[in-house]
């Protein structure tokens, strides 16, 4: 008996011990991305409370195939049960308040619905006391093609049809699936089969135009014969290639927020991610103003369109390789907005600015997981997710945690401009998740705004914020030139002296060389370059027929040019390189020699053949000699770079660009002038040149590969004889 106990003790703890674990088990990880688009995981800001279905509701039959749901500000919920052809409403506690799913229409007629997708509420309006603009249910009645609104008690009120106007496309369909209203009443309308954009209404239903179309790329041969057809044939041919948006939202201050995903656009939408790119004109997610401009701020590592890795081959669950899904955008507090990756059944939550703010969610069976998001929405603190089959729907309650409330915290903090309040709140964060760019930001925005630009901008370069760093460093810049106004002229006027005087002497050098008749020095050798870059024509001739330069002067342009390049990638200003990569002194040695004797051997190999009069020691002075505007305009560029922002970093690219270039310039007329070539045979030299340096490059390559596969081989065998013996 004592045994069979023991046994049994031993099982249940066993059990306990086996069991703890598994409850414990989160069902999701919430996270951010690096700049690099690493997963940095991050406190949970949400965690999900409850589970709700339809009977939990105080519904007789399931909820089936919902699309929409939306909530009021006294915590109402509002749900567009699709294909029951109804809408739910409940009270905040989740408990079924009334049901609209017939009504007597204008005409006096009983009328109901037919498989509605859309519902928006506007709250009552008072003036001085009274109320002057009733609140209002807008219900989407797609299939119907039209809009049916109603009071807040569920009485009908009006029903507004499809838009009637000169303006509106003559025999297009109209099928409202989701819609807006903002506080000058104003309807903002997506229709699923309506390509021009977003439709603009009076709340009488008057047509006043469309906002947001969606721009549209075209292939070559469309491009030209659109210049042989009418405007009739290009406006029907913009209709078939442009694409409706599928859901929208409107925030506080009456900007929309449009979602996109068309499976025509994934590899614009694809390249618009992996590129970084700040411009909407991809993006499955816009900010549309009352005019229809796209101004939404993508100011974060990635822009704002949900997952970042989703190249991540390890994944083989199908749709898990390709962009987000994007299908609806919820308004959240603080100017903060979430969108619905449907595929993954993920949201991610972003700022005003487009920094990500967290993600979370994932599929399973666990409670906070998640299969097909149909919406989502805010209730207050609370995050509500309406998930599941058509037929098997419920609603998950997230609710905030500590972390998410001094998330939120922050951004009210920064938003009413208290940035003192906003930097202890920031750095809480950082207590709780280093790893937080956001929190660096913020504390940065705050410091910013306080005029403490120099400690913003450790802050800002912490999080690779490089807009930012301009902005701070912009002013602490116009602080610096205030304060040394008269300096800087001064300074810059020396300079320009100086590099006259010196340009004056070196020409003084080589003219005294030129007819002296003396051999030249290694002094003049090296200034000869001065005359040769501005004067290649007559420079190239008098350094090979009047030896005016050599190979150790050559060599000195090589090394010079070596350390310039190596200074600039360990130089380089913060702006141009916010991730201080860079490379070693090895790596730049071998991007300058081995281009140089590349080229040298090709162009004499190619030369010899076409009776070219230069001898390799010609070509490999002259290759040397054409180098020099490379360090002349890298050097003061990377110098430059630490004094810059951002919007100005065009330029210096522009300057390096140009150094470049004068070599390439150099060396094509080089070439020309060191065998005495025409033009046109130059440039089939030219072209023949960089053909054979691939052609060398290949045959190294190959070389190289024969050698170790031979290393290998009797290496192979040398220890196969001593493991014999």
């Amino acid at each position: 008996m004592k045994k069979f106990i023991s046994v049994v003790c031993l099982l249940f703890a066993l059990l306990v011990v086996v069991t703890i674990p598994i409850g414990a088990v989160k069902a999701y990880q919430t996270y951010t991305y690096s700049i690099d688009g690493q997963a940095l995981y991050s406190p949970d800001a949400y965690t999900p409370v409850k589970t709700i279905n339809y009977q939990n509701m105080g519904l007789e039959t399931n909820l089936n195939g919902v699309r929409d749901m939306v909530t009021d500000e006294r915590g109402n919920v509002y749900i567009a049960d699709t294909a029951n052809s109804r809408i739910i409403v409940l009270d905040r506690y989740y408990n079924v308040k009334f049901i609209i799913d017939n009504f007597r229409n204008d005409q006096m007629i009983m009328d109901k619905f037919n498989k509605p997708r859309g519902v928006f509420v506007t709250e009552d309006r008072y003036e001085e006391g009274e109320l002057k603009y009733p609140g209002r249910i807008y219900v989407c009645d797609s299939d119907a093609s039209r809009i049916v609104t109603f009071t807040l008690n569920g009485e009908f009120t009006s029903i507004i049809g499809k838009p009637e106007s000169e303006l509106f496309p003559e025999g297009a369909n109209y099928k409202p699936v989701a819609m807006a209203v903002d506080s000058y009443d104003r309807l903002f309308v997506v229709s699923s089969e309506t390509t021009e954009g977003v439709i603009v209404m009076t709340n009488e239903g008057e047509f006043t135009g469309f906002i947001g179309a969606q721009q549209t790329t075209l292939s070559l041969w469309n491009q030209i014969w659109r210049r042989f057809q009418s405007e009739e044939q290009r406006a029907e041919a913009l209709s078939v290639v442009s694409y409706p948006y599928n859901n929208i939202s409107i925030n506080e201050r009456g900007f929309i927020y449009a979602t996109i995903h068309e499976e025509a656009l994934r590899s614009q939408m694809t390249s618009a991610i992996t590129s970084k790119s700040k411009a909407g004109t991809f993006a499955p997610c816009k900010l549309l103003n009352p005019a229809g401009d796209e101004i939404m701020r993508r100011n974060g590592f990635w822009p704002p369109a949900g997952e970042v890795d989703f190249k991540d081959k390890t994944v083989t669950i199908e749709g898990f390789d390709e962009i987000s899904k994007i299908e609806d955008v919820a308004c959240g507090p603080e100017q903060t907005w979430t969108i619905v990756d449907t595929v993954r059944s993920k949201m991610f939550t972003y700022d005003y600015d487009g920094n990500l703010l967290f993600a979370f969610g994932g599929s399973g069976e666990r409670l906070g997981s998640m299969r097909n998001i149909r919406s989502i929405v805010y209730q207050d603190d609370t995050l509500l997710v309406l998930h599941g089959g058509d037929t098997n729907l419920e609603l998950t309650v997230f609710e905030r945690t500590e972390y998410g409330d001094v998330l939120i915290q922050a951004l009210h903090h920064q938003n009413v401009r208290q940035y003192d309040l906003a930097i202890e709140d920031w750095k809480e964060i950082l207590m709780r998740n280093s790893n937080y760019d956001a929190a660096y930001i913020g504390i940065g925005q705050s410091m910013s705004r306080n005029g403490d630009y120099a400690d913003a901008l450790d802050y800002y370069k912490s999080a690779y914020d490089t807009e930012n760093y301009s902005t701070a460093y912009k002013e602490m810049r116009k602080e610096w030139i205030s304060k040394f106004f008269l300096l800087i002229p001064v300074v810059l006027g020396v300079l320009c002296f100086v590099i006259v005087k010196f340009m004056r002497w070196a020409g003084k050098i080589n003219a005294k060389a030129a007819v002296s008749g003396k051999k030249v020095s290694f002094k003049e050798e090296v200034l000869f370059v001065f005359h040769l870059i501005f004067h290649p024509f007559d420079g190239f001739y008098d350094l090979k027929r009047e030896k005016r330069g050599s190979v150790r002067a050559a060599l000195l342009f090589m090394v010079l040019t070596v350390v310039a390049l190596f200074y600039r990638s360990i130089g380089i200003g913060y702006v141009m390189n916010p991730q201080g990569q860079y490379s070693t002194i090895f790596m730049q040695l071998l991007v300058v020699v081995v281009p140089v004797l590349l080229f040298a051997v090709a162009n004499w190999c190619l030369t010899t053949l076409f009776e070219g009069e230069g001898s390799f020691k010609d070509i490999f002075i002259a290759v040397g000699y054409s180098l020099l505007p490379i360090p002349l305009t890298v050097i003061p560029t990377t110098l430059a770079s630490n004094f810059v922002v951002s919007t100005e970093t065009d330029i210096l690219t522009l300057i390096v660009t140009i150094g470049f270039i004068w070599t390439g310039m150099l060396l094509f007329f080089g070439m020309m002038v060191t065998h005495d070539y025409s033009i046109t045979k130059n440039i089939a030299t030219t072209l023949g040149t960089l053909i054979g340096m691939v052609f060398i490059m290949f045959l190294g390559i190959l070389f190289t590969s024969l050698v170790v596969d031979m290393v290998s081989f009797v290496t192979d065998i040398t220890s196969e004889i001593t493991y014999r013996l």
